[in-house]
């Protein structure tokens, strides 16, 4: 089944969002940030420098299913910035039998701290890069995933990603 759901996935920073805004413009669909999800508390705890837990981010993930669910229903595309960090939160996503595939920008901490320290804003803290490192569950053994290196020019991340999402499961 070909694809109505691009999910640009990786750490903050990684780019998310300029994939998945120049992929709506290409593909064509309508662009989403996971970021709107998030209530206002959750927003301000990781300004604080605090990171989610894993039970705050389950209504998160909810709403975002079940917003896709709506959007795919009414024949819409779309493409989303998400971070996936867990699989938990990527399976929450498989689990609607929407037809989606899963953008990973994949990156050195390095690199995406020197692109996060250089944005203007952002809610989200270089800080916290660390601790989506440390909750980021690598999706490179899942068969709906493909990897885009981050130190791509985002020309090049595009053409890889509508490459991907041309190809049918």
């Amino acid at each position: 089944m070909t694809p109505q759901v691009a999910i640009v996935m990786g750490v903050s920073g990684s780019g998310k969002t300029t994939l998945a805004q120049a992929i709506a413009a290409e593909w064509p669909a309508t662009f989403l940030d996971a970021d709107d999800f998030h209530s206002a508390r959750a927003k301000a705890r990781m300004a604080s420098g605090l990171p989610l837990t894993d039970r705050m981010r389950a209504p998160w993930v909810a709403r975002i299913a079940a917003d896709l669910g709506r959007r795919v229903a009414t024949g819409e595309r779309v493409a989303l910035a998400f971070s996936g960090l867990r699989r938990r939160h990527r399976d929450r996503l498989r689990a609607t039998g929407l037809p989606l595939r899963f953008l990973f920008l994949q990156g050195d901490a390095s690199l995406i701290a020197t692109r996060m320290s250089a944005r203007r804003g952002h809610y989200m803290p270089v800080s916290l890069l660390d601790s989506q490192f440390a909750t980021l569950e690598p999706p490179l053994d899942e068969a709906d995933v493909v990897a885009i290196p981050v130190e791509l020019a985002t020309d090049e991340q595009l053409r890889r990603a509508l490459a991907a999402l041309d190809r049918p499961d």
